[in-house]
């Protein structure tokens, strides 16, 4: 019969057991719970230079958007040429005076530009620290771009990171559709809709229409018309975009053909509004990353919500739908490197991370229990659950295990043994004066209280900075330290505390040997 007095001790044993099983499970089948890291099970790494000139010409663009509306409505002249080449535009009108009136125009617009008039011609750049901005933005809006469609794709949180200045590195870990997940990243998925200007079944046709040349404000794209080649000639700047979406999503028409589905925010219904409103009767082109998708004319208003109709299958428009959800990039990418590492380089760094472990393992019990006896055996099972605990951590947190971490896992193991010895040292020091061993425990934890708390808080303040400035594989072995040390505590103060008076107390064991 059990002592009232020991109940709720043994309560909390019988959990520990169970406790016990549930982590046998856990880490016998850890592959089918946890995300390993490409070190680990193979997979590519993929290398994206990014065009940020390409992301400062766009904003040069909205800028002298801007700048023009409002000397239009002061009664200044339209331009006649714009010329943009990164965080510079060489803009042409049909006067000095025009020139001049323009370039006047820059406080009132509100743009934050520097210009310079030359006859009928004016230069306008951008500030120094408005590029860098940009440059630094379009690299963070890339990555979080980049982080939406893949975790959209079923691959999970994958460590993507800058590098340099104009690179994202991306690892695709135990990826099976490789070139789905290929064709995601280089994809900008970038959603305008423009008014079409003219139309025709060459590019050359267009540019014979204007003397060889179009204007410097518009550009010629391709399209399809019937399962026919069609080019169309559109303006360069598109007032309405798919930066402007509240969602998109692949569905069926009326028919039962598969399209996609759009809805746009405040400002984009507004905008789409207006630019409906305003051209019934006109064309108007739906373009994904420079290809005409479809030209329709406009017959009445648009306000917030339409489709994109093509020759899509389900999956398809599904696909494309939560690209366009996740947003374009802000500057194009292309794939600068491939490397791939191999299923069988993968397991054999996963065996010798396991070997390091079990090694390391093995140590710490021979050590345990040579200089500390059956509580150093005892000392040695709190160390198991520690194991079991940071690796249930780094599975409800949703962390890769990489081999940076399983060497932060190993470091935290060395960690929570030395507060054992810290603990062990302090009891056999009260032994010695005479304590019995009820009261000595107490002691023992009492005093090495404080030092542990010093030690594990410092080294989880260097492994907290380590995890906010590293990247990749140093923040992989960050989290796992962290998780560790937060595993240490939890088991080394509490569990180990709770198992030496069970075993005194409850057991009534008075020769426990330190």
């Amino acid at each position: 019969m059990v002592d009232a007095r020991f109940r709720n001790s043994y309560i909390l044993f019988s959990l520990l057991m169970l406790a016990s099983v549930a982590g046998v499970y856990f880490v016998a089948h850890i592959k089918t719970y946890m995300k390993f890291g490409i070190d680990l099970v193979g997979g590519t790494y993929i290398t994206l230079g990014v065009q940020q000139n390409k992301a400062l010409e766009e904003d040069m663009f909205r800028r002298l958007r801007s700048l023009e509306t409002v000397d239009l409505e002061q009664g200044g002249a339209k331009p006649l040429k714009q010329v943009v080449q990164g965080s510079m535009a060489t803009v042409t009108y049909a006067s000095a005076q025009d020139a001049a009136k323009a370039s006047g125009m820059i406080a009132q617009a509100g743009v934050d530009l520097t210009s310079s008039v030359n006859n009928d011609t004016v230069v306008y750049k951008m500030a120094e620290k408005d590029i860098k901005t940009i440059e630094r933005e379009a690299i963070g809006n890339n990555i979080h771009v980049l982080r939406s469609r893949l975790d959209g794709f079923g691959v999970g949180e994958i460590p993507i990171s800058s590098q340099g200045d104009d690179k994202i590195v991306v690892e695709l870990p135990d990826v099976h559709n490789f070139e789905q997940a290929k064709e995601m990243l280089g994809k900008t998925a970038l959603l305008e809709f423009k008014l079409v200007e003219d139309a025709g079944s060459s590019k050359e046709e267009l540019e014979d229409r204007f003397g060889g040349q179009i204007p410097e404000t518009l550009m010629i794209l391709p399209g399809h018309k019937n399962n026919e080649s069609r080019f169309y000639l559109v303006s360069k700047y598109a007032d309405v975009t798919g930066r402007m979406l509240k969602d998109a999503r692949g569905q069926t028409n009326e028919v039962g053909a598969p399209v996609i589905g759009f809805t746009f925010n405040t400002e984009g219904a507004r905008k789409f509004a207006q630019l409906t409103r305003e051209n019934i009767g006109r064309s108007l082109a739906i373009i994904i990353d420079n290809e005409v998708i479809l030209a329709a004319n406009i017959s009445t208003e648009i306000r917030d919500s339409g489709i994109i109709t093509g020759q899509y299958t389900m999956q398809q428009a599904s696909a494309m739908a939560r690209m366009l959800k996740s947003g374009a990039f802000a500057a194009p990418v292309t794939i600068e490197e491939e490397r791939h590492i191999g299923p069988s380089i993968g397991q054999e760094s996963t065996r010798q991370g396991l070997v390091a472990c079990v090694v390391g393992l093995i140590l710490l019990f021979i050590f345990s229990v040579a200089f500390y006896k059956t509580a150093g055996l005892i000392a040695f099972i709190v160390l198991l659950y520690n194991l079991m605990l940071t690796l249930f951590g780094l599975k409800m947190i949703g962390a890769t295990l990489t081999l940076p971490g399983i060497a932060g896992m190993v470091l935290s193991i060395g960690m929570a043994i030395d507060a054992s010895i810290l603990i062990y040292e302090r009891i056999r020091e009260e032994l010695a004066l005479g304590l019995p061993l009820g009261k000595a425990i107490d002691v023992g934890f009492s005093d090495a209280l404080e030092v542990i708390l010093d030690a594990n808080i410092t080294h989880f303040l260097v492994a907290a900075v380590l995890y906010y400035f590293g990247t990749g594989p140093i923040q992989g072995f960050a989290l796992t330290m962290i998780v560790g040390i937060v595993a240490t505590l939890l088991t080394g103060l509490l569990l180990l505390r709770f198992l030496l008076k069970f075993i005194v107390q409850v057991l009534g064991v008075r020769n426990l040997r330190f």
